[in-house]
């Protein structure tokens, strides 16, 4: 049996904020070597991930410096790229290739909604993997979901069967969140008997630092326990979690969650009273539901670094007064190199690919109103056209 703890290989160290292919190699060896030290062995990436660079720098960490059967590896095939049939066994060697291995653990179609999965029946993407697990390429066959229990429900009526696991976005945030429906989205999973695998168990790192009264009531109840590790047992709590993945960025988060997920104790009735709390104390004082995916950036138009802005926007909403300088310091760098907030077109390319489905265009006007009319704020961009 597996260790419940997966590393996610999507927010990697970066020696330059600004630059996904900057991976702090150093420190990622040092990272992946602990965990695997410590009896953990599944390592989750994607084609897109760190611009694209992902796949490459977990062959550098992992397969280049660990014998194959010390870890599992799992990588995605994104159906919303596709523009031919053919393109899928051209990415799907290219994958081989760039992570160094002769097969994969575990295989995922990646982010099925409305349009990926339309693209998935058009160029019978199914098919393909199912072949490539006949040929022993794949050993367990998945597709992640970032859509509604409605769209899970019609995928999984024609090809549970087909599918070895399914992965989903569970938090204790969104478990009840009527635009994420994790809840529904797992019941939907467990029905068709397959296990599941979470990402996102604590929001892209929303969950890690929560409102100083949710704080206080964790706090109060295992001083010892760090935040995410309330998030990462929640999700590791539910029946039928095959694993429980954690994009980890240092090597402190590494060795945090190594330690309480060693011998995982599920929570208890306790601590779930405690998480209901939590709840509501976090949806009062969160503006915007991003996790910093930045799915959305490369479609914008406009250069606008969305993702970015919303963090801002929330911090801004959380500071005092004496405070919430050092959020217009940030948007003005920001907004000296790329698009203001301003800048939205409202076209909406951003939000066909938002796992939150967010409605990124009506949220950028309230960016807009809190920092466009900033102190300092230039009208144009140096470099900019």
């Amino acid at each position: 049996m597996m260790k419940k703890l997966g590393f996610g290989c999507m927010r990697l160290p970066l020696l330059d904020a600004n630059d996904q292919t900057s991976v702090d190699m150093e420190q990622m060896n040092r990272m992946v070597d602990t965990f695997l030290e410590r009896g953990f062995t599944y390592f989750d990436t994607a084609l897109p991930y760190h611009a694209y660079h992902s796949e490459l720098f977990v062959r550098e960490a992992l397969v280049k410096r660990h014998p194959r059967e010390s870890f599992k590896l799992a990588t995605k095939l994104p159906p919303r790229m596709l523009k031919t049939e053919q393109d899928q066994q051209s990415i799907f060697d290219e994958q081989l290739e760039k992570c160094g291995v002769d097969f994969f653990d575990y295989y995922l179609l990646h982010n099925l909604g409305v349009s990926s999965y339309a693209q998935a029946k058009k160029f019978s993407c199914f098919d393909f993997v199912l072949r490539k697990k006949q040929d022993g390429l794949i050993r367990q066959l998945g597709m992640s979901f970032h859509d509604t229990p409605e769209l899970l429900e019609e995928i999984l009526a024609r090809h549970h069967q087909e599918l070895d696991f399914v992965q989903l976005q569970i938090n204790y945030i969104d478990w009840e969140n009527p635009g994420i429906q994790s809840r529904r989205c797992y019941e939907i999973a467990r029905k068709y008997g397959l296990p599941v695998i979470v990402m996102e168990p604590c929001k892209g790192g929303s969950l890690a630092i929560v409102p100083d009264k949710a704080a206080a009531l964790m706090r109060s109840h295992n001083p010892t326990a760090s935040i995410p590790s309330w998030a990462i047992r929640y999700a590791a709590s539910l029946e039928g979690v095959l694993m429980v993945l954690s994009g980890m960025s240092t090597l402190e988060q590494v060795l945090d969650n190594t330690a309480y997920m060693a011998d995982f104790t599920p929570l208890n009735a306790e601590e779930h009273a405690i998480i209901r709390q939590a709840v509501d104390i976090i949806n009062a004082d969160t503006a915007v539901a991003c996790t910093n995916c930045r799915y959305c950036v490369e479609h914008c138009p406009s250069d606008i670094p969305i993702p970015d802005y919303f963090a801002l926007y929330n911090s801004s909403r959380r500071a005092t007064s004496s405070n919430n300088s050092s959020q217009y310091v940030y948007y003005l760098n920001m907004a000296a190199k790329h698009g203001k907030a301003s800048d939205c077109i409202a076209c909406r390319a951003c939000e066909d690919v938002c796992p939150q489905h967010l409605e990124v265009s009506e949220y950028m006007k309230d960016v807009s109103k809190v920092f466009d009319n900033g102190p300092g704020l230039p009208s144009d961009r140096p470099g900019k056209a």
